[in-house]
């Protein structure tokens, strides 16, 4: 019952945090990479695209024009608040089309930049991001070609939200994909995970842990390079973005119908990250990166390949999480430091939308 003097209860401000998957209009979770993600795309999209689809489904697409092995991805970026600790959208829209090359071990070679801002946004703001794009650009070593510009009606934007898309090169013999993983596999990660949520989070809700968590926001091609280098074949590379380590790692194991077998304690995950999961009842596994890439790579090839990352600036913490098994096909499952074992399943939704 309500007291004297509190205010009512305004019950059509409430969000029902796990929305209905039946749901007859678009909802945040839609947004989040993970099932309701899936579901929008085989069950919308597709069908309405029709045979003009090529059903790849991956976050670059690779072609061959010409006799040239070219990858082509697409990206847009809506995250709040626009600068973070350790980046800005500007960083993202870079680094995110250019990682997503990379995924596929491509040489990023050229972006476009279309910029979508809102009527009364401040002129120092945009410029701002639309330097940190430019910076972000040389840092990666590509150019901006081309682009576009569209205002829409104050109240109708968040500021500025960007699209990039881009094209990199592959060499002849490199085959990433994720329908590559198969039983055997070891399983790295480039570093310490959940760190750009959690950033962002903070950010956006004035919260503070004792220590400033900055993103990891950061272009990943000579990384990949480095790995590329040692001879290795690498058969899988995807950066965990939207939905964490545990959708990226989901959506591998169903599209190679694999396993995927987790060991816990070796996710590098640093204290302010865990510390802030805590705090905020999230998982860390399911919290997004932005400057870390996931592996599978043959048993043999793994120690060298580990050694490579751990050689390069953005790998010096990379470790072997897990292995790839015949067992539980599709399914990723954790050992737990208590010796048991848990699911770890494809988030429904997005645990902090808006994040990139």
């Amino acid at each position: 019952m309500r007291g004297a003097g509190e205010p009512a209860v305004d019950m059509n401000g409430w969000v029902c945090p796990m929305p209905l998957r039946d749901s007859p209009t678009i909802v945040m979770g839609h947004g989040g990479g993970g099932a309701m993600s899936g579901e929008l795309i085989e069950h919308l999209f597709l069908p309405a695209f029709g045979a003009a689809a090529d059903a790849g489904l991956g976050d670059s697409a690779v072609v061959t024009i010409g006799g040239a092995r070219l990858a082509f991805s697409t990206d847009s970026f809506v995250v709040k608040p626009l600068v973070f600790p350790g980046g800005s959208i500007g960083d993202l829209a870079v680094n995110g089309t250019v990682n997503d090359l990379a995924m596929s071990g491509a040489r990023p070679m050229v972006l476009s930049t279309a910029f979508i801002l809102e009527e009364g946004t401040a002129l120092a703001e945009i410029a701002h991001v639309a330097e940190a794009v430019g910076t972000a650009a040389l840092a990666a070593e590509v150019t901006l070609v081309t682009g576009d510009t569209k205002v829409v009606d104050a109240g109708h934007g968040d500021g500025i939200f960007i699209n990039t898309a881009g094209i990199g090169v592959l060499d002849d013999g490199v085959d990433i994909r994720p329908q590559r993983a198969r039983p055997g596999d070891v399983v790295l990660v480039s570093g310490d995970i959940g760190v750009h949520g959690i950033a962002v989070m903070s950010c956006r809700e004035g919260l503070e842990f004792g220590t400033t968590v900055c993103s990891d926001t950061a272009p990943l091609y000579g990384l990949v390079a480095a790995m590329l280098a040692t001879g290795a074949d690498i058969h899988v590379l995807r950066d965990p973005t939207r939905g964490g380590v545990a959708a990226t790692l989901n959506e591998i194991a169903g599209v190679a119908k694999v396993g995927v077998s987790l060991t816990e304690r070796r996710l590098p995950v640093p204290a302010a990250v865990r510390d802030a999961c805590g705090l905020l009842g999230l998982d860390p596994m399911y919290v997004a990166n932005e400057g870390k890439l996931i592996a599978f790579v043959a048993r043999e090839d793994a120690d060298r390949i580990l050694a490579a990352m751990r050689a390069h600036p953005l790998g010096a913490k990379a470790e072997i999480i897990g292995v790839c098994v015949a067992e539980h096909p599709g399914m990723v499952v954790a050992r737990t430091a208590l010796g048991g074992t848990r699911v770890v399943d494809l988030p429904a939704g997005e645990q902090l939308p808006r994040i990139c």
